[in-house]
């Protein structure tokens, strides 16, 4: 059996060398939905990374008795249940925001980050390692809607929080918000951007190439 990697790398890794967003390609979803500001952006990166850890911890707790065959039903029944108390919490202190949230909160009962890190890693680790993944993973894909979501909110309406940060003209200022950040267009091209900015800094994110063209003499 390979030895386990230890609890720090364990937690750095998803951060940036193996981003869920950036190098996985997951959870884009939301990423694209709920970016449009920088408080639906924090709220659902804060919520989906308490539903992961709960949930890595939970399953990883009873692995020992969850039979395989129903093994996927039971992790789900977990986010589920993670998801629906996080969901009241937000009606209850955050409406607002929960409004504007819409399905998505719902949705991360089905997110394959959250899916993908309970059956890959929870599923056979203690409790520890496990929540200490769920947390790497979880502050990865927040990293990534934060900056996104301080993007397009900043460029759209110029504000950060709904603080004004750039002086709008209709105000007397300088600044005529893009009306592009605003859009779900927007959040795919950031997003697309941030990925191939990381994988010119560090090209050992890139994928290699499916097939090597054949080398042809060149015609004389």
């Amino acid at each position: 059996m390979p030895p386990r990697p230890s609890l720090l790398r364990t937690f750095k890794g998803p951060l940036v060398e193996g981003n869920p967003v950036t190098v996985q390609i997951l959870g884009i979803c939301s990423a694209l939905a709920v970016t449009t500001s920088l408080d639906t952006a924090v709220t659902m990166a804060v919520s989906l990374t308490v539903v992961l850890v709960l949930s890595a911890a939970v399953v990883s707790l009873i692995r020992r008795h969850i039979p395989n065959a129903i093994r996927l039903i039971v992790q789900i029944a977990i986010v589920a249940s993670m998801v629906i108390v996080i969901d009241q919490i937000l009606q209850a202190w955050f409406f607002e925001i929960s409004l504007r949230l819409s399905v998505f909160v719902g949705l991360i009962t089905t997110n394959c980050i959250v899916l993908g890190r309970t059956e890959s890693f929870a599923r056979q680790n203690p409790p520890l390692p496990a929540m200490i993944d769920a947390l790497g993973n979880g502050l990865g894909y927040s990293a990534v809607l934060i900056v996104i979501g301080a993007i397009r909110e900043l460029f759209g309406a110029g504000t950060l929080f709904g603080l004004t940060v750039l002086p709008l003209a209709e105000e007397g200022g300088w600044f005529t918000p893009l009306n592009l950040m605003r859009l779900a267009p927007s959040a795919f091209f950031l997003l697309a951007g941030l990925v191939w900015a990381l994988r010119s800094v560090l090209p050992d994110q890139a994928e290699p190439p499916e097939t090597i063209p054949p080398d042809v003499p060149e015609g004389r």
